[in-house]
């Protein structure tokens, strides 16, 4: 807790990201407005003129759009930042384990799937299953499985050289016995770290989707699609653009603030 107090990026990036879970939990049971309530006689009013930060072209009141946006991009991005990680964690520790052809064949595969970013893999899933939730939580999921593959199969191989490994494997130990009692909890603190990194990336990469409707269909209020409705009044209403833009930078940027600081404050290697 005393190391954690000494790293302002630490405490800044963790207050940012537990101000937007509040936000998007709120959300789930009050919103100063109904988020998809349509007024027309309100329409493109001005902050605090109409609502804490005005209404768009529909009336609709842009804070509580917000709010569930929030929601809405976190459950999309978790869920898929989970998946991901749970895959792409088993897979580098079964590889750690196996090395040889696999291997190969895994690492092949990661280049294969960084080669298509997540939002070309949305619009090929869309074009079979249509575009939704489900779509860029699939899509994400699939760009964020090479991600932690490498990271955990060269953390892992590292573990697998150390000492007390050496000697469990002259005991006899199963592999598979090894991984669960000593390269797993070697490597957690980096596959946490490495997931709130990625947790901005998939926040990000959901506000894109949106953007271009491969994400949440109408009328779910979402971040990126806010951005890309507001396209037409930008020089009537910029607050359209500006609210949801700044709270797509000020999430990445309170997540990857949490993420250096996790990374400074597990490294053993720091003893401040």
């Amino acid at each position: 807790m005393t190391r954690a107090l000494r790293r302002p990026v630490f405490l800044i990036g963790l207050v940012i990201t537990l101000a937007l879970f509040a936000v998007a939990l709120l959300s789930l049971v009050w919103t100063p407005f109904p988020p998809t309530r349509m007024q027309i006689v309100q329409r493109l009013k001005a902050p605090l003129e109409s609502g804490l930060f005005g209404t768009d072209q529909f009336g609709r009141d842009v804070a509580s759009m917000l709010m569930v946006g929030a929601w809405n991009s976190l459950s999309t991005s978790v869920l898929a930042v989970f998946i991901g990680a749970s895959v792409g964690t088993a897979v580098g520790v079964i590889v750690a384990m196996r090395r040889g052809l696999l291997e190969l064949v895994v690492m092949r595969g990661c280049d294969i799937v960084f080669a298509v970013p997540p939002i070309l893999s949305a619009m090929m899933l869309g074009a079979f299953i249509g575009s939704g939730r489900f779509t860029a939580i699939i899509a994400i999921a699939v760009f964020m499985v090479p991600v932690f593959a490498r990271l955990t199969l060269s953390a892992a191989l590292q573990i697998w050289t150390r000492d007390y490994v050496t000697a469990a494997i002259g005991m006899g130990r199963p592999k598979a016995r090894i991984t669960l009692a000593h390269v797993l909890p070697n490597i957690s603190n980096q596959i946490i770290v490495q997931v709130t990194i990625q947790l901005g990336l998939a926040i990000l990469t959901e506000a894109g989707l949106s953007f271009l409707g491969l994400g949440m269909p109408p009328p779910a209020p979402t971040w990126g699609r806010m951005l890309a409705d507001s396209q037409t009044f930008l020089g009537q209403a910029p607050w359209l653009a500006l609210m949801p833009g700044l709270a797509i930078a000020l999430a990445v940027l309170g997540l990857n603030m949490l993420g250096d600081g996790l990374r400074d404050l597990l490294d053993p290697r720091d003893n401040s």
